[in-house]
């Protein structure tokens, strides 16, 4: 009985191609899970309401939010981030800058913000502190506790203020992480190393050590 090699090498060229289809299938539902993750899980855009973060984030400014920007770690002291309060009833998040982290002592004097009883020489532009409100007196934050400010300091409901508050980590969204337009990482924007950096040589730019 003679055998048929012919046969045989198609077959096994069949079997090749279901398994690079199968493969190819597999890589394509990957590639959308990874991307609908990555759009609905990691990220999500939101926008700027109001004018508390002048002139850092204007009023409709596009933001991108990255999500797992805390999954590992905390938030740092001068992270901006986007929370939504515990039985807030409104839909929109809020975006503020952190200045108090868990365990410190607070305290806005003179304009001027105390923690653990130092001034803070903070890296951005903001004008001197006019209402101190809640911040007024000495207050300690609890461990999971941030104590977040508007960098218009003047013309912001911020931590200060009993209707926001101190904001709990587990009511954190993310880290405001991209302007889209003008493109722009949202960490660098206002801040005394970038504005150093694009002041031409003789301005008097200022930067942090």
């Amino acid at each position: 009985m003679k055998y048929d090699f012919d046969r045989d090498s198609k077959r096994k060229k069949r079997k090749k191609l279901y398994i690079r289809i199968v493969i190819w299938l597999i890589e394509i539902v990957a590639v959308i899970a990874l991307a609908y993750a990555i759009i609905n899980v990691a990220l999500e855009k939101t926008s700027m309401l109001g004018e508390s973060m002048e002139i850092t984030l204007s009023d409709e400014d596009k933001i991108v939010i990255n999500k797992l920007a805390y999954m590992f770690r905390d938030p740092k002291r001068y992270d901006i981030i986007v929370f939504k309060q515990s039985g807030n009833e409104h839909n929109y998040y809020n975006i503020k800058r952190v200045i108090g982290l868990p365990g410190e002592q607070v305290q806005i004097l003179d304009g001027v913000v105390y923690i653990n009883g130092e001034a803070l020489e903070e890296p951005m532009v903001v004008e001197e502190i006019r209402i101190p409100g809640l911040a007024d007196e000495k207050f300690t934050l609890d461990e999971d506790e941030y104590f977040v400010l508007g960098d218009n300091r003047n013309n912001s409901e911020d931590s200060r203020f009993a209707n926001i508050g101190n904001v709990v980590k587990d009511d954190i969204i993310g880290k405001a992480w991209i302007r889209i337009k003008p493109f722009d990482f949202v960490n660098k924007i206002n801040m005394f190393s970038k504005i150093a950096e694009e002041k031409p040589e003789g301005e008097g730019a200022t930067s942090e050590e």
